[in-house]
């Protein structure tokens, strides 16, 4: 079974439905009301090792796991069988979900939140995405960050994440660059799916840290460009 080792180059990725856990993790449950994955959620472990991740994962005293723990080298440990509920995400939203551990598959990637992403490491996740996606019918938008749904407080997948790399596989959305009035930033933002239950400084900050980093002025006509851009593409009510 294909959870250890670089995946290899097929059309399809393994399920771990069918396919069995590498690394079954204790820290689960039923996803509540019998919902079905509909996002998927990426995150950085912020350890040391892969090894050392995934024993906190695996560790019921923690009551932490993912779906997902891929190495620095492409190694991909499976964790929780897809249908149930990984204890990922934590607090937080994204559009009108609040329990997103209920609708998501969550991935965790070894890094220090520091380092680059290793090749491997990203054609572990873009295989991993599309059987994921395929499987359940998730949308491209519905592949955020950890940052994008707990804005303030988690920074993961992080700057060093390549968010352009998993767009142009078709794998991510990215905004248009336009401009719009400052003033529809916020409604915009919340439409695409960040939380409406942050200040708005915090909500801009996440927005950047996914589509804008580095830059750091005064909300402005392009950071309302691109969230109208996105909540008109992509929406919630879309």
């Amino acid at each position: 079974m294909p959870a250890v080792g670089t995946p290899p180059s097929t059309a399809h990725s393994f399920n771990a439905e069918v396919d069995g856990l590498s690394n079954p993790s204790p820290n689960f449950g039923e996803r509540k009301g019998g919902v079905t994955p509909g996002m998927v959620v990426i995150h950085y472990t912020a350890m040391r090792s892969a090894d050392a991740a995934c024993r906190t994962l695996c560790n019921p005293d923690t009551e932490v796991s993912s779906h997902y723990l891929i190495a620095e080298d492409g190694r991909v440990m499976s964790l929780v069988a897809e249908k149930m509920r990984a204890w990922h995400a934590g607090a937080g939203r994204w559009g009108d979900v609040s329990d997103v551990n209920s609708h998501s598959i969550g991935i965790e990637l070894a890094n220090d939140g520091f380092s680059p992403f290793s090749h491997k490491q990203m054609d572990a996740l873009e295989y991993l995405i599309e059987g994921v996606c395929a499987r359940w019918n998730i949308s491209r938008h519905r592949v955020i960050g950890h940052s994008d749904l707990a804005p303030g407080r988690k920074i993961d997948p992080g700057p060093r994440f390549d968010w352009q790399r998993l767009v142009r596989r078709g794998m991510a959305v990215w905004p248009e660059v336009a401009q719009a009035e400052p003033k529809a930033f916020h409604k915009a933002a919340c439409a695409f799916g960040y939380s409406p239950d942050v200040d708005d400084a915090t909500r801009l900050a996440a927005f950047r840290l996914r589509f804008r980093f580095g830059y750091d002025g005064p909300l402005d006509a392009v950071d309302a460009g691109m969230a109208v851009d996105l909540a008109e593409r992509f929406g919630i009510e879309t």
